[in-house]
């Protein structure tokens, strides 16, 4: 698969060393307007990196543009005449609907809107995929790349503002969470760097169950809550305390700021 990150910077240097850990292109272009930046790619076989997007463009098939939201729409302007039919677009623009991507490059071309999260640095991304109808028939394309660098789900884009908060803000609301299983670690007598990484590998052993089985929580508490035991009284006061509203407020609330931000813009 031919493949060009059109706007290497963070992101697309992840999405880039996911791909080469995979071997999952048969060339890949990079581009940047300071390539210094990508020297960590440029002796690698079948990788190409430049400072401008036409070569890359053209050259190849699925183009992921990982650019800052400020510059997406005059790169698109300049991206249009270059666009043939074979073209897959795939977009990690938050906030960039497909709308407005058609109405830059044309209603007939292939395009997908990808939200992946900052895991994707370590391969444990959860990154949500739509599509214009056009690139229905192009998801499963979309969907080998991202699987690579995590998991990935297909939804309609009337749910990507949601997905933003659950998976791409998510992340922080689960380290806030782990920040706080240290926390009190420490107070129950380890060091800071015991009690993180007692809290770390707990919540990935929590998550692994889940993802292993495919149990529901509930399912898992029971397994460790006993009656009159310690689990079962710990729990009960977190909800006392609203552990499980002001999660779900909390999120309710990025949400709704998501979609004043969207309004603004």
């Amino acid at each position: 698969m031919k493949i060009a990150i059109i706007g290497t910077g963070n992101l697309g240097k992840s999405i880039a060393k996911g791909l080469i850990q995979n071997n999952s292109f048969t060339q890949l272009f990079l581009t940047k307007r300071n390539i210094d930046e990508l020297h960590e790619f440029k002796d690698l076989p079948n990788i190409f990196i430049r400072s401008n997007n036409e070569e890359a463009i053209v050259q190849s098939k699925v183009l992921i543009f990982a650019v800052q939201p400020a510059h997406f729409e005059k790169v698109l302007k300049e991206t249009a005449p270059l666009l043939s039919n074979n073209h897959i677009v795939i977009s990690t623009v938050t906030g960039f609907s497909i709308e407005k991507m058609e109405s830059l490059i044309g209603a007939n071309a292939t395009i997908m809107r990808a939200m992946p999260n900052t895991a994707i640095a370590v391969g444990k991304s959860m990154t949500c995929i739509c599509s214009n109808i056009h690139g229905k028939a192009h998801q499963q394309t979309a969907m080998a790349i991202f699987n690579q660098l995590g998991t990935s789900m297909v939804i309609p884009e009337s749910q990507m503002q949601a997905a933003t908060v659950i998976c791409a803000s998510g992340i922080a609301f689960w380290m806030r969470l782990i920040r706080a299983t240290t926390q009190a670690a420490i107070q129950l007598g380890f060091d800071a760097k015991e009690a993180q990484e007692l809290a770390m590998h707990t919540s990935e052993g929590a998550a692994s169950l889940l993802i292993a089985t495919g149990n529901h929580p509930e399912e898992e508490i029971d397994k460790v809550t006993t009656p009159k035991g310690c689990t079962i009284e710990g729990l009960n006061e977190m909800e006392h305390k609203g552990l499980s509203a002001a999660l779900i407020q909390g999120m309710i609330a990025s949400f709704n700021k998501i979609n004043t931000i969207k309004k603004e813009n």
